[in-house]
C-alpha cells in the first residue's frame, strides 16, 4: 500500500507544471504529507501555506458567515467549503476536502501553464487512495 508521501509525490510528478502537493489537517493545521520540487519551499513556507489553507476553509471569517447563515436559516451550517481553486500571479492552487475525512485537505500548487482540468483530474483521481491513509 502506498503512503501519503508516495501519493503526493505521484501527483507532483504526474501533473505538468506541478510545484507541490500536500495533505493538511484542517483541525491542527499540520502537514500530514508534502512533496515538492521547489528549493525555496522551506518548512516555514510550507507551514504558512497550510495555515492559509486552514484559514480559507475553517477560519474565523468563514465560521462567522456560517454562524450568520445558521441563525438566518434556523439550522446548523458548518464546514460549508468543500473545494476551492485559487489563482495567483504565477500559480494555480487546487484544494479539496478528502472524502469521508472532512478535516483533511489536499492542496496541489502548479504553475499557470498547467491545464486546469488536468490539475483537478489528478487530485480527484488520487482521493480514493488518500482517504484511508488520513486520520
Amino acid at each position: 500500500m502506498a503512503s501519503l508521501d508516495d501519493i503526493t509525490k505521484e501527483i507532483v510528478t504526474s501533473v505538468d507544471g506541478a510545484l507541490g502537493c500536500a495533505v493538511v489537517d484542517l483541525g491542527s493545521g499540520l502537514l500530514l504529507s508534502v512533496s515538492h520540487n521547489v528549493p525555496y519551499f522551506t518548512q516555514t513556507y510550507l507551514e504558512a501555506v497550510a495555515a492559509a489553507a486552514v484559514d480559507m476553509f475553517r477560519g474565523r471569517n468563514v465560521q462567522a458567515v456560517e454562524s450568520l447563515l445558521s441563525n438566518q436559516r434556523g439550522i446548523t451550517i458548518e464546514k460549508t467549503i468543500h473545494e476551492m481553486q485559487m489563482t495567483t500571479a504565477n500559480t494555480f492552487h487546487f484544494m479539496t476536502l478528502v472524502p469521508e475525512k472532512p478535516d483533511s485537505l489536499v492542496v496541489l500548487i502548479t504553475s499557470k501553464k498547467t491545464n486546469l482540468g488536468m490539475g483537478w483530474a489528478s487530485v480527484r483521481k488520487n482521493l480514493p487512495a488518500i482517504t484511508p491513509l488520513v486520520p
